[in-house]
């Protein structure tokens, strides 16, 4: 591992969800601890899972990893940042202001802005503030899917930029004192990023064209922002070992994908992993990631298992048949990232038209890859995806045309301003995708929503956000009001829980479903994607890895009424052809 050789300070890893940024990291942290150096492993995920992957409970203080002695690792919550920085603003003025300027000043941080900008404080104090992490030879950051990561790296400048040029002293993030004194911090921050004997940048991806292309993109933006030291791990690297068809298919479509790797991605140091035959769990076979020892288990007996799928597992068209029943409604595909959370909604939104149905597809996800996917559409199938910067420019363009109207020019100058911060963006967002929910008072929407942490922010925050497009366009739009309220009804909207059968994502999917009953919305099938184990491999890694999705997938059953089993596709599953192999491929 090139990264390894030479290790900068900090090292960044990110990429498109579920490509094993997290085992990657955890396995680089594990290298560098052995070699006598202390490390600390930070995840700015909101939908972190550095627990399970070192086996080791984790909160917001450096945490010694179970069985190593250099080696600490923390998840920032964005939560309980939000609750610190609150406090932190708000403190100072309690018994100084008066009551009712306090409770103003609470109201304004009560936005789901708050959250970003709070964990983008505990972010930017462990890399731009040396004495956060002077007890540590090296900091390795597992770092959120790509969307969320590009907007953490983008907002020192955003919101630096909205300090300097704010003359009224407020914002959505209440008195404008208490962000000035963190600019110092966020320059630094800025800087330790683009500066290469401090920082390295690894993007990871598997030989996949959406991941590839993903990163190119990902590398791209990175670089605008003065990232040069960049580096690409390609994990999962599979040769065939027999001519079973699967394990044949699989490398020729690797072998596809690399063939048409972008020049910007090529000229990166690059590192190779392979496909593993143990999970990457616990520091045991963390340490063997980039240091492999066979323990494969011989192909007959991990045959053996394959047989124990549960008989109650229904294939995606009998899916497709309750849901084409009900006439209309809302559709929502949610997971952890890399899932497959597009390739489902595409599949069933493709044959809801193909059944005769008008059908909207959009997706709500920074990295989706919908028109790839489906690949030409029906007369009866539309699709679109929430465009952030189409929608926060229509958003801004309303507010000041309504809210703005009869302002005079000082209140015009503040509503402005308060537009500018990049709050609005997150607002304008979010509007957006209550209208696509509500579209489906008319017909059937299918919604590929974004990965887990990113998706649960847009709904919790249905309160929140509430309140901040009143206090900016002085009214609550009715899809915004009705938005939980639809999500909430079975019979408008069918939550699907897609994951894939591995501990981690079905672990996430376990969390993301208590999460969503917590909020009062019931997912209404669970789908276990991209399943080995119904084409019985016969290649010895193939075999072994369809042994050990066995007892995920009866715990993903344990958790449904509705367990929808997906298999592995020999080819991928892009245009109407192969999304409808899908429907029998379980």
């Amino acid at each position: 591992m090139s990264f390894l050789e030479r290790p900068t300070r900090a090292i960044f890893f990110t990429g498109k969800g579920g490509m094993g940024k997290t085992s990657i990291a955890c396995a680089t942290a594990v290298s560098l601890a052995r070699r006598g150096l202390r490390v600390l492993v930070v995840s700015t995920d909101p939908a972190s899972n550095l627990d399970e992957v070192l086996e080791t409970p984790l909160g917001q203080i450096p945490t010694l990893v179970a069985g190593e002695e250099q080696l600490f690792a923390l998840n920032l919550d964005p939560e309980e940042a939000a609750r610190d920085y609150r406090e932190r603003i708000v403190g100072p003025y309690r018994g100084v202001l008066p009551e009712a300027a306090v409770a103003s000043i609470e109201e304004q941080l009560s936005g789901a802005c708050t959250l970003e900008i709070a964990a983008f404080d505990e972010f930017a104090r462990l890399l731009g503030d040396p004495k956060a992490t002077s007890g540590f030879d090296h900091v390795v950051f597992d770092t959120a899917p790509t969307g969320h990561t590009l907007r953490l790296l983008g907002l020192s400048r955003a919101w630096s930029g909205f300090i300097a040029e704010n003359t009224t002293g407020t914002s959505c993030l209440g008195p404008l004192s208490g962000l000035e004194a963190q600019r110092s911090l966020y320059e630094a921050t800025v800087a330790a990023l683009a500066d290469p004997e401090q920082t390295t940048l690894v993007l990871v991806a598997r030989p996949e064209p959406s991941a590839l292309a993903e990163a190119e993109h990902t590398r791209a933006e990175l670089e605008a922002l003065g990232v040069a030291n960049q580096q690409l791990v390609l994990n999962g690297l599979y040769t065939a070992a027999s001519d079973d068809p699967v394990a044949l298919s699989l490398e020729l479509r690797q072998h596809e994908a690399l063939a048409d790797l972008s020049s910007g991605l090529a000229e990166l140091d690059r590192s190779e992993v392979p496909l593993l035959p143990f999970a990457p769990l616990g520091v045991a076979n963390l340490a063997r990631v980039f240091d492999q020892t066979d323990d494969s288990a011989d192909a007959d007996a991990a045959l053996a298992d394959v047989t124990a799928i549960p008989e109650s597992a229904m294939p995606l068209e009998a899916l497709v048949d309750e849901i084409a029943a009900a006439g209309r409604g809302v559709v929502l595909t949610m997971g952890k990232g890399g899932v497959g959370k597009t390739t489902i909604a595409a599949a069933i939104a493709t044959e809801l038209a193909r059944r005769g149905h008008p059908v909207h597809l959009s997706t709500t996800d920074p990295a989706a890859h919908l028109a790839q996917t489906v690949d030409g559409d029906t007369d009866l199938l539309t699709l679109s995806r929430i465009d952030p910067e189409r929608e926060t420019r229509a958003y801004s363009e309303e507010v000041l045309a309504t809210a703005g109207r009869d302002l005079d020019s000082d209140g015009l100058a503040l509503l402005e301003e308060d537009l500018r911060s990049p709050c609005t963006e997150e607002i304008a967002v979010f509007s957006a995708f209550a209208r696509t929910v509500a579209a489906a008072e008319d017909g059937f929407v299918v919604l590929d929503t974004a990965p887990t942490g990113h998706t649960l922010l847009l709904l919790e925050a249905a309160e929140a956000y509430d309140r901040d497009v009143a206090r900016t366009s002085g009214q609550t739009p009715e899809e915004i009001r009705q938005l939980l309220p639809r999500l909430r009804d079975p019979d408008y909207a069918r939550v699907l829980l897609v994951t894939l059968p591995e501990a981690t994502p079905v672990h996430e999917a376990a969390r993301l479903a208590d999460d969503l009953a917590r909020a009062g919305i019931h997912p209404y099938a669970w789908v276990v994607n991209q399943s080995l184990a119904p084409t019985r491999p016969s290649d010895p890694i193939l075999a072994k890895r369809a042994r050990r999705e066995i007892p995920y997938i009866h715990e993903a059953c344990r958790h449904t009424d509705r367990l929808v089993l997906v298999s592995w596709q020999q080819q991928l599953p892009t245009g109407a052809e192969r999304l409808a192999a899908l429907l029998q491929a379980s």
